[in-house]
C-alpha cells in the first residue's frame, strides 16, 4: 500500500468512526473513542484534519456530498427553472420519505446541538454548508425562467429559500408535524416559491 492509499484509508476509518460516535454522542463525542474505534491514534486525527472540529466538518462535508450528486443528476441541464425545481423537489421528497430519514433528521439536530455549544464549530459547518449550498446555486443558475436566464445572485437567493423551506418539511415529514405534505406538496410548494418575483427578480445589492 502506497502512503497515499494508506492516508486515504485512514482518513475514510476516522470519518466513518465520526460518524458512528458523533450521531450517538453529539457534543459529547470524544476524540479519543473516534480514534480508538478507527484503530488509529489522536494524531492521525490532527494530522489529518487539524482538529476534532475539522474531522467534524469534514464528515459532514462527506455526509451531504452524495446527497448533492444525486440532484444534480436528477436534474437534466436542459429543464427551465420551474421544471428544475419542481423535479428537484420530488426528488428530495424521495429522500424525506426512504428509510434511514429519521436517522439523518437525528444527525441533524445532533449538529445543530454541537454548534450552539461550540461557536467555532458553528463557523465552520456554516462555511461548509455554504460550500455545499453553491451546488444548488450552480443548479439553478443559467436556466431559463418568464423570458430570462437566471442570474448567479438570483440563483443564490433561490438555493438559500428552497434549503430552508425542505429542511423545514423534512423535519416536519419523520415527526408527522407535515400532515399531507406529499410528493406533490413538495413540488408546488417549491414552484410557488421559485415564481415569486421579489425572489427571482430581485436586484443585486438592493436594500
Amino acid at each position: 500500500m502506497t502512503r497515499a492509499e494508506a492516508k486515504e484509508r485512514n482518513r475514510r476509518a476516522l470519518l466513518d468512526a465520526a460518524f458512528r460516535v458523533v450521531s450517538r454522542d453529539g457534543h459529547r463525542a470524544r476524540l479519543e473513542e473516534i480514534a480508538e474505534l478507527a484503530d488509529l491514534t489522536t494524531g492521525a486525527v490532527y494530522s489529518l484534519f487539524g482538529s476534532k472540529n475539522g474531522l467534524v466538518v469534514a464528515m459532514v462535508a462527506d455526509h451531504l456530498r452524495p446527497h448533492y450528486d444525486e440532484i444534480e443528476q436528477a436534474v437534466p441541464p436542459a429543464l427551465d427553472l420551474l421544471d428544475a425545481v419542481d423535479t428537484f423537489a420530488r426528488h428530495y421528497w424521495r429522500s424525506c420519505d426512504a428509510p434511514g430519514a429519521l436517522s439523518r433528521l437525528s444527525l441533524q439536530i445532533t449538529l445543530l446541538d454541537m454548534a450552539l455549544h461550540d461557536p467555532d464549530l458553528r463557523s465552520q459547518l456554516a462555511m461548509s454548508i455554504r460550500s455545499q449550498e453553491d451546488h444548488l446555486t450552480a443548479l439553478f443558475r443559467g436556466r431559463s425562467h418568464n423570458g430570462s436566464i437566471v442570474e448567479s445572485h438570483q440563483a443564490q437567493r433561490l438555493a438559500i429559500a428552497l434549503r430552508a423551506l425542505f429542511v423545514g418539511l423534512s423535519q416536519g415529514v419523520p415527526l408527522g408535524l407535515a400532515q399531507g405534505a406529499d410528493e406533490q406538496y413538495f413540488a408546488a410548494a417549491a414552484c410557488a416559491l421559485a415564481s415569486g418575483m421579489s425572489l427571482i427578480d430581485h436586484d443585486e445589492g438592493a436594500s
